[in-house]
């Protein structure tokens, strides 16, 4: 068996998992050209995929004779058609996952933005040699989470911890849920936007959530505010936003997931004079990207190729 490992960026897989048994090869850049992942995938009778990295739809498995299994990290992946895998007669199976690496991130993300890190480095670094402003204390801020599932209840935890007033808002959030988490549930997201000094998003990509964070909801954004997304990209209009931080509603943001990853070198948020003036804070996808997740990942993706072998596939996705 051919085993392919794909998009491991920071060469972290044959290290962090015992794969002596197998023949692996492994690939730590990206492409999405459909002609050349056909060429490079082509020889491999198992597939692994680090989250969504790579899609898989429909054409592209169709294109692979050999393929017989896809192990994906974590426990699923919107990315992979289940249904043309099964068509095809191919595998699919998960991995367990880690819940607090997320919310870490966007934590590390708020202190960053509220208390200048970024720029009084740049500072300290360059000609003026020292302080440059004034940071922001997160005690006594009000914090909003948009979507309250795991990653937002810790999220609401944290920001206590702080000393944040804490409310929340989604499309399908109960009282019942806002009262479990201990927050204060907002009517809609412009009220949400007006209330928060600083917005973490922490939804699910759907049709629904996608574009769901454009122009009417940065210019409600309360004076000040730091936005955060380390969910998905769609989900956050950035022409919207480019626009929102140029105007201050919001004032600074922090973002983690892009539309499409890596980042394109000619995407505007990368040319935008915002990251020098310390209002825009751009992370390569850093949320998962943790020893021990990638550790859990990879060690459970060798037993799920392990247990396929033996006829007793695990964690199968459908």
């Amino acid at each position: 068996m051919k085993i392919a490992i794909l998009d491991d960026y920071a060469n972290a897989a044959m290290r962090l998992a015992d794969w002596s048994p197998y023949d692996v090869t492994v690939f730590n850049d990206t492409t999405t050209d459909h002609r050349a992942l056909v060429e490079r995938l082509t020889p491999f009778d198992i597939i692994c995929l680090m989250r969504e990295r790579t899609p898989m739809p429909a054409t592209l498995i169709n294109a692979l004779p050999n393929l017989k299994l896809l192990v994906t990290s974590g426990p699923k992946n919107a990315s992979i058609d289940l249904n043309a895998a099964k068509a095809a007669g191919v595998t699919v199976c998960g991995t367990p996952s880690r819940k607090t690496t997320t919310s870490e991130l966007a934590t590390l993300m708020m202190l960053a933005l509220n208390r200048r890190l970024m720029p009084e480095v740049a500072s300290l670094h360059g000609a003026a040699g020292w302080q440059t402003g004034l940071g922001r204390d997160l005690a006594g801020l009000t914090l909003g989470v948009i979507g309250l599932g795991n990653i937002g209840a810790q999220m609401a935890a944290l920001g206590r911890a702080f000393g944040m007033e804490v409310c929340a808002w989604s499309q399908n959030l109960t009282q019942a849920r806002a009262d479990e988490v201990g927050v204060t549930r907002m009517e809609c997201l412009t009220d949400l936007m007006a209330a928060s000094d600083v917005t973490t998003v922490h939804l699910v990509l759907s049709e629904r959530s996608k574009g769901l964070l454009k122009a009417e909801a940065f210019a409600a954004a309360k004076a000040g505010q730091v936005f955060i997304n380390t969910s998905r990209g769609p989900i956050v209009d950035n022409p919207a936003l480019l626009a929102g931080l140029v105007k201050g509603h919001p004032n600074m943001a922090g973002l983690d997931v892009f539309d499409v990853e890596p980042l394109p070198a000619d995407d505007p948020l990368r040319a935008t004079d915002l990251i020098e003036a310390g209002k825009l804070l751009l992370t390569p996808h850093l949320g998962y990207t943790t020893e021990a997740t990638f550790t859990l990942f990879y060690r459970e993706t060798v037993a799920a190729i392990a247990a396929w072998q033996a006829d007793a596939p695990i964690r199968v996705l459908t």
